[in-house]
């Protein structure tokens, strides 16, 4: 097991010294200048459009609705990433790894509005509700079939056995933490729950996430919002810690620059996936009358993900200073928390983690679903992929946290590269779709509709427009 975590965090070392760290932040300046700010300038939109509803169409479909997407995409980033990510950074790369964060979260916004985009506007007819995705643009958009399955494979590893591996591996340090309940009682458990959610599909996944979403969340944020209040004199404090590990002001940060740089977009984009190609898949579910709308939305997501609910874990944490490099992960945010509220803290961390964490394995699987359909329509393999994520879960439950994290980093350094190169050359059409949108809204529309007509080169390649 050494060997295997040396030989992964090698490989890491490669992919997030240089190349993605560079691909991600020039990505994201682009598509931020490309689209003037639209991750700024269309917040009021973005609000607006999320309470757009659906019913059946035409066809029949049961449509997913708008916020039902956005709660299933929402459902996968908040998850351990926003806990015990947040905490993983701080212990490696200081408090400014919050600041990347921070950083990632407002330009990897637009990059999350590009690739949702352009999933709505490549999406297909599925038998029971629209699908698509990354792998779907790469074989209608680019003409690269291949290209599509290498991001399908990649996907479906990176999130239904990777990611998987993680959140499960949190929710049962965090249960040992809190009830002293071994990890493999507490994997089997949600293994079970896993492959019970799993074996119902879109509908059910979408139905649970809804719930569960907006609860947890707002469970969570209101616990953290009243911490900081609390302990508001202390902000002005929190904060000058994080920009002077940032920017290594003082003797005490001047060597974390790089590591606070690489900690904080690498666990960034592992809890708001922005640019990485997750979230279009589930963005082209649902039914909007315009390809910009589900952009706006899943754009919102990156910013209810790191801005709030990851500055929440921040700011809990380091109201205690620059923390004991001896604990990591969930037990450093359930530490954090039982030294300001007591010893509930840590089970409230415990009961947290688990509707976290269990929503964002039910909406990872999604993204592995969506993309083993693309690769192949036999029944059987889907079936032995839902028995493989559950084994996975489990997995996850004996491993170590240093291997899940790093088993977690390679593949979704691979899947963003692959996305990356996607939506560089597609953006185009993003740029005139929100061109489109725009012109619709000055000439008094409330409601912009898209027909394939508007964009003529693409006729061919569009199917439901």
């Amino acid at each position: 097991m050494e060997t295997l975590n040396g030989w992964i965090a090698g490989l890491n070392d490669i992919l997030w010294g240089y190349i993605l760290i560079a691909a991600l932040l020039g990505c994201a300046v682009w598509f931020t200048l490309r689209t003037r700010g639209v991750q700024f300038r269309m917040m009021g939109e973005m609000l607006r459009v999320l309470g757009e509803s659906s019913g059946s169409g035409s066809r029949g479909e049961r449509h997913v609705s708008s916020f039902q997407a956005f709660a299933v995409s929402l459902a996968s980033r908040v998850g351990t990433g926003n806990l015990a990510g947040v905490a993983t950074a701080i212990v490696i790369g200081g408090p400014g790894a919050v600041f990347w964060m921070w950083v990632i979260a407002l330009l990897g916004a637009a990059s999350a509005f590009v690739e949702s985009t352009l999933a709505q506007l490549y999406k297909r007819r599925g038998k029971d509700s629209f699908i698509g995705g990354p792998a779907y643009y790469m074989q209608y958009g680019l003409g690269q079939r291949w290209m599509g399955v290498l991001f399908a494979v990649l996907i479906s590893v990176t999130f239904g056995f990777a990611f998987n591996s993680v959140q499960s591996n949190t929710i049962c340090a965090a249960w040992e933490s809190a009830f002293g309940l071994d990890h493999l009682w507490v994997g089997a458990a949600v293994t079970a729950l896993t492959l019970l959610i799993v074996f119902g599909g879109i509908h059910r996944i979408a139905r649970v996430s809804s719930v569960i979403v907006p609860v947890m969340a707002l469970g969570y944020i209101l616990l953290a919002l009243g911490i900081v209040a609390f302990n508001f004199r202390r902000l002005p404090e929190v904060l000058e810690l994080i920009l002077s590990h940032a920017f290594g002001w003082g003797p005490a940060a001047g060597g974390t620059v790089g590591a606070a740089l690489m900690q904080g977009i690498k666990r960034g984009l592992f809890s708001n996936e922005a640019g990485m190609g997750s979230a279009p898949n589930v963005a082209a579910t649902a039914h909007v009358s315009h390809p910009v709308k589900q952009g706006l939305i899943q754009t919102l997501g990156v910013f209810t993900d790191t801005l709030v609910i990851c500055s929440c874990t921040a700011f809990i944490i380091l109201f205690g200073g620059v923390p004991d490099p001896s604990l990591n992960g969930i037990q450093l945010t359930q530490a954090a928390l039982v030294s300001e509220i007591g010893p509930a803290g840590g089970v409230f961390v415990a009961v947290a983690i688990f509707l976290f964490a269990f929503s964002s394995i039910i909406g990872n699987y999604y993204y592995g679903e969506a993309n083993i359909r693309f690769i192949t329509s036999r029944r059987g393999v889907l079936t032995l992929y839902r028995l493989l994520v559950g084994a996975m879960v489990m997995f996850g439950a004996a491993a170590t946290l240093d291997l899940a994290w790093s088993l977690a980093d390679v593949t979704m350094a691979l899947m963003t590269l692959c996305n990356l190169v996607a939506i560089v050359l597609l953006g185009r059409q993003t740029v005139l779709l929100l061109g489109d949108y725009l012109s619709q809204k000055r000439r008094g529309v409330r409601n912009p509709v898209f027909s394939r007509e508007r964009l003529p080169e693409l006729k061919d390649r569009l199917e439901c427009w």
